[in-house]
């Protein structure tokens, strides 16, 4: 029976293309235990060992710990256990290089400050789920202790951002500017206002009659608006006034008068207070960093019913 044959660590290093110094480390690790010593020491491999390290060098290059290659090793953890873990590894990293690209294409658009580029990274890094806590933790405190339309709210929550994992500079910038948005005292002051005044109307009893009316035939009224705006008519002229007087008749109560100036002065400040266009601008965002169908503005058809109740 002839004698196996055994390499020194310089002739596996030949026979393999790997550095001398990584073969001893793989060895020093407990991946690659010499098969025999000679009489001076020096470490000893056959010819399984030699595929052993080749299964260490492919495992490594993958991307592999030594933790999990040890593993496979072992027989710890079956090869497609680790690929499977090592892939979902992998999609996390892949997700935050390209966020990353995202953030230095934005910042090399908007000739950041180091301050804003900090916050842009920060908040580029946010999870999924981090960035819907950001706006449900909104909305909770837009309508905290308020009694408000619980149907209308869960409208407006519903939507959340939903950053793909290879943004585009347009979308990073949108979940920026939508962040500091609703994180901003200002816009959460008037979304707090309009929570207040809907609790207050609930309360009094002077919401569900414009609000019901409003639902049934808004987008009627917005669509004659616009088409007012776009033949350049006067919110004076008669379809304006037309569509005014419409507007108050189902609005109205039936202890309040359509037609008094005073009621649709009061129903165009209600218009006008839900119509600021920090408002739509925070949908115009949403749009964007979900990848909606862009939509048209609202604001001059509004300010067209607005100025037709103010006659």
């Amino acid at each position: 029976m002839g004698t196996t044959a055994t390499f020194t660590i310089g002739e596996l290093a030949r026979r393999t293309g790997l550095p001398v110094k990584t073969i001893r480390f793989y060895s020093d690790e407990g991946l690659l235990p010499p098969t025999d010593r000679t009489d001076a020491g020096y470490r000893l491999y056959d010819a399984a060992a030699m595929a052993r390290l080749e299964l260490v060098r492919t495992l490594r290059e993958l991307g592999l710990g030594l933790a999990d290659v040890s593993a496979a090793l072992t027989q710890s953890a079956t090869v497609g256990e680790l690929a499977t873990r090592h892939v979902e590894a992998l999609d996390e990293q892949i997700r935050r290089l390209r966020l990353r690209r995202a953030v230095l294409r934005a910042v090399a658009k908007r000739d950041s400050e180091l301050e804003e580029v900090n916050l842009m990274n920060r908040l580029a890094s946010m999870s999924d789920e981090e960035r819907k806590r950001l706006v449900d933790e909104f909305w909770d405190e837009m309508v905290s202790g308020l009694e408000i339309d619980e149907e209308f709210y869960r409208r407006m929550r519903a939507g959340k951002p939903e950053l793909p994992d290879d943004p585009t500079p347009e979308q990073l910038e949108a979940w920026i500017e939508f962040a500091e948005l609703v994180q901003d005292p200002d816009f959460r002051a008037l979304i707090r206002g309009m929570s207040e005044t809907q609790a207050r109307q609930i309360r009094e009893g002077e919401f569900e009659q414009p609000s019901s009316a409003w639902r049934e035939n808004w987008n009627a009224w917005m669509a004659r608006a616009q088409e007012a705006v776009d033949a350049e008519e006067s919110p004076t002229s008669e379809a304006g006034q037309t569509l005014a007087a419409e507007i108050a008749a189902a609005s109205a109560r039936p202890d309040q008068d359509p037609a008094s100036a005073e009621f649709r002065h009061e129903l165009a400040d209600r218009f006008a207070a839900g119509g600021d266009p920090r408002a739509e601008h925070y949908w115009k965002l949403l749009g964007i960093i979900n990848g909606w169908p862009p939509f048209p503005t609202t604001r001059p058809a509004v300010g067209f019913m607005i100025a037709a109740l103010r006659g």
